[in-house]
C-alpha cells in the first residue's frame, strides 16, 4: 500500500510522517509552491516533491487531499489520478460528495480528530479516525490503512462526522479562545495568567474522569451566586463583547443546572 500526499500544511506533515512510521510509503509530496513540496518531501525516507496535479503515472494507491476546507472541490476537480486510485479528503466539516464522481476507483473520508501543529509531534496510536468510503472496498481499504496508525478507527457518514466536528469546535477550538480571553484580562491588570495553569489542568482532568462534564461543573452559575455574578458583571462593563460571552456563558450554564435540578 503506497499513497501520495496533496498538501503540505500542518495535516500533511503529521499524516506523512505517522504513514511512514507504520509502513505506509509515502510517494509524492503535492504543492502549488515547489519549494514547500520539496521541503516536506526531504523529510522523508523516499517520496518525491511535485507541483502538477496530474497523477495519471503513479503507483500509489490512495490519495490524500491535505488542503483547506475550501480548497478540497476545486483542487479535486483538477486532479487526474489512475484508473485505480482512490482520492480522500481529511475534512471533518465537509461531506464525502464533495469529491467529484471520476474515472478512478474510488471516493472516501479520512479524518483524524484531533487538533494538530506542525512540528509538534503527536502519538496517532490514540487518536480516532473516522473513515467514509462510497463503496465497500474503498470502506476496506482505507480501514486498513487507518488501523496501521490507530487502535481507534470508527466509521461515521459525513453527517455524523459534522456533529462530531461541531462538538469538537466546542470542545477544543471554544475552550482555548476562553483561556486566551483569561490570559488577556490578567494582563491588562498586570496579573499572571500562570496562576490559573493549575486550575485548567485539573480541570480537564475532573472533566475526563467523570461520566458527564456537567457533573463536575462548579462556579457561580452553578451556585446561582448573583452576588458574584453581578460583581463579575460591574468589572466587565466597560467591555461590551467581554460582557456579551460572560452573560451568554452563565445563563447556559444555570439553565442547564436549573433544568437539572
Amino acid at each position: 500500500m503506497t499513497i501520495s500526499i496533496i498538501g503540505a500544511g500542518n495535516i500533511a506533515w503529521h499524516l506523512t510522517r505517522a504513514f511512514e512510521k507504520a509502513g505506509v510509503g509515502v510517494n509524492e509530496v503535492y504543492a502549488r509552491d515547489i519549494n514547500k513540496a520539496l521541503s516536506l518531501a526531504n523529510s522523508l525516507y523516499a517520496a518525491i516533491a511535485v507541483n502538477s496535479l496530474d497523477f495519471s503515472k503513479s503507483d500509489s494507491n490512495v490519495f490524500f487531499l491535505c488542503v483547506s476546507d475550501d480548497a478540497i472541490a476545486e483542487v479535486s476537480l483538477n486532479l487526474v489520478l489512475p484508473p485505480d486510485g482512490i482520492l480522500v479528503h481529511t475534512s471533518g466539516a465537509k461531506p464525502l460528495s464533495i469529491l467529484p464522481e471520476r474515472e478512478f476507483e474510488g471516493r472516501g473520508v479520512f479524518y483524524p480528530l484531533q487538533t494538530f501543529t506542525k512540528g509538534v509531534n503527536v502519538d496517532f496510536a490514540d487518536i480516532p479516525v473516522l473513515i467514509e468510503g462510497d463503496s465497500e472496498s474503498t470502506l476496506i481499504t482505507l480501514n486498513k490503512i487507518a488501523k496501521r496508525l490507530s487502535r481507534n478507527v470508527k466509521m461515521a457518514n459525513s453527517n455524523e462526522r459534522l456533529i462530531y466536528h461541531v462538538s469538537a469546535v466546542f470542545s477544543c477550538n471554544f475552550t482555548n479562545h476562553l483561556w486566551a480571553i483569561s490570559k488577556e484580562i490578567l494582563e491588562s491588570e498586570n496579573l499572571d495568567f500562570e496562576l490559573l495553569k493549575p486550575l485548567i489542568v485539573e480541570t480537564v482532568n475532573k472533566m475526563v474522569r467523570a461520566s458527564h462534564p456537567a457533573d463536575v461543573q462548579t462556579g457561580p452559575a452553578v451556585r446561582n451566586d448573583t452576588s458574584t455574578i453581578n460583581n463579575h458583571l460591574r468589572f466587565l462593563s466597560d467591555d461590551e463583547d467581554l460582557l456579551k460571552v460572560y452573560t451568554t456563558l452563565t445563563e447556559s450554564i444555570s439553565d442547564w443546572h436549573r433544568i437539572d435540578s
